[in-house]
């Protein structure tokens, strides 16, 4: 993973340093909203990036876009991902890695260090919180942004600046109650409910997943799954599971040795030509071919 991006001195703020990192200015921001806050939109980063420690902590919103974002953590990348509808807090003095698999649309939210300490609520702000679930941190964040790109008008702006000390105040509360977000009530088709069968798919991709399961465990019914799931990812249920399968095969024909047939049951594939046609058809080669290519780039 390359490192981009200055360190920045100690007048730069969060803006500069990430702008710096990702060679690009935000999408929109709202300049000072009062003591410290500032809020910026940033669109369109493919890959992977080492964000310098920031001078202040931010509170993150993946609003829209790809589905398997990934945080390092100590030696790896993070079995948990970050998908539309789920927030982040990176403390202050915090080197972070971020694995950005396609586009991504995030809105980060600054808070002022020495603002946090004297309402004395900096200790909720310490330590990294990756992907969680915050419907209505997130449901204010994505109001409050489509408010910035409405004609601007007296009572708009007065709306604007309700919305956003609604959510300093939201964010400065700290954690929901109850800590673990199984325990937290939700709605039907929030972000964690599909976050946690995006990642029960993701930790065993030969498992079986019919769409009427993954509806039940969402508590609707199979064909609103499919429209929220697609809304919030891109592709369909089955999409999705079928991309995880062959993720899987990909790392497994590099990895292993594994005939071909062998792999293919050990990734969920009823046979190695099914397996072989749905490969070839997402990765435009087959499974043979990716393993000859792979081991040649690698010299052996």
């Amino acid at each position: 993973m390359a490192e981009l991006g200055a360190r920045g001195t100690p007048a730069w703020d969060n803006k500069a340093i990430i702008c710096d990192v990702l060679g690009r200015s935000p999408d929109v921001e709202m300049g000072s909203i009062g003591e410290g806050w500032s809020l910026c939109r940033w669109r369109q980063f493919v890959g992977s990036y080492t964000l310098p420690a920031l001078p202040d902590p931010i509170f993150t919103v993946h609003v829209a876009g790809k589905p398997q974002v990934k945080t390092w953590d100590r030696d790896g990348w993070t079995e948990t991902s970050s998908i539309p509808g789920c927030a982040t807090i990176v403390p202050a003095g915090m080197p972070t890695g971020w694995l950005v698999d396609g586009e991504l649309d995030v809105v980060t939210l600054s808070m002022n260090s020495a603002v946090l300490a004297e309402q004395s609520v900096a200790e909720q702000f310490s330590r990294m919180r990756f992907a969680f679930a915050d419907p209505l941190g997130v449901a204010l964040t994505r109001q409050i942004l489509a408010e910035l790109y409405a004609p601007q008008a007296e009572e708009r702006t007065a709306y604007v600046a309700a919305m956003v000390n609604a959510l300093k105040a939201h964010i400065l509360s700290g954690p929901p109650a109850g800590g673990n977000p199984a325990e937290i009530p939700v709605s039907d088709f929030s972000a964690y409910r599909l976050h946690r069968i995006m990642n029960r798919v993701l930790a065993d991709p030969a498992g079986d997943y019919p769409l009427e399961e993954m509806a039940a465990m969402a508590g609707i019914t199979p064909s609103h799954f499919c429209r929220v799931f697609k809304k919030a990812t891109g592709i369909s249920p089955h999409h999705y599971v079928l991309k995880a399968r062959l993720d899987k095969a990909q790392q497994m024909l590099v990895q292993t040795e594994l005939s071909l047939a062998h792999l293919a049951e050990a990734t969920g594939f009823a046979s190695q030509s099914h397996f072989s046609r749905a490969f070839k058809g997402w990765f435009g080669t087959t499974p043979s071919a990716y393993r000859q290519q792979e081991s040649r780039a690698k010299g052996e």
